[in-house]
């Protein structure tokens, strides 16, 4: 996490276009209603929230939440979700998956407060990635991989 809070004055400037590049694949290929809710966990300094619907954001960083201009986010970690069962209509974890202690909890923990869509976009070069692969193939069922420069984004319900 330290990366991160000594990171998240430039985050936006080192890493906006890259992120704003797989906001745009996931938003094609959702179909989000104004009505939804989202979940984005790791939303760092919201440029991944960026959804025309009911947006919750949770971060671990301090810094990178101070910068993000969502007013319904939260402190917390992947790995306890302080939210009911079912709940959001969608669940979003932008290039943040690797950085979670405990992957599998994290994963159980979106499908518990999950009801629909999940979409995860793992960073290829992740020492994590295989790991992360199987835990999400035993966890959810795929319905639609997309390989960007950087991730490889997983759409799954």
């Amino acid at each position: 996490m330290g990366f991160y809070n000594e990171a998240a004055e430039g985050y936006d400037e080192l890493h906006g276009q890259e992120q704003l590049n797989k906001l745009s694949i996931i938003k094609d290929n959702l179909d989000i209603k104004k009505e939804d809710m989202l979940l984005d966990v790791g939303c760092g300094t919201g440029i991944s929230s960026e959804f025309d619907c009911k947006v919750i954001g949770i971060d671990l960083s301090l810094p990178l939440l101070k910068l993000n201009k969502n007013k319904d986010k939260f402190a917390g970690t992947a790995e306890m979700l302080p939210f009911r069962d079912d709940i959001f209509d969608i669940v979003v974890s932008m290039t943040a998956i690797h950085n979670f202690k405990d992957i599998e909890k994290s994963l159980k923990e979106m499908k518990r407060v999950g009801k629909g869509e999940f979409v995860f976009s793992i960073l290829k070069k992740s020492d994590k990635f295989n790991k992360i692969e199987k835990l999400i193939k035993k966890h959810f069922k795929i319905n639609k991989l997309i390989e960007e420069e950087k991730d490889v984004i997983f759409f799954c319900d």
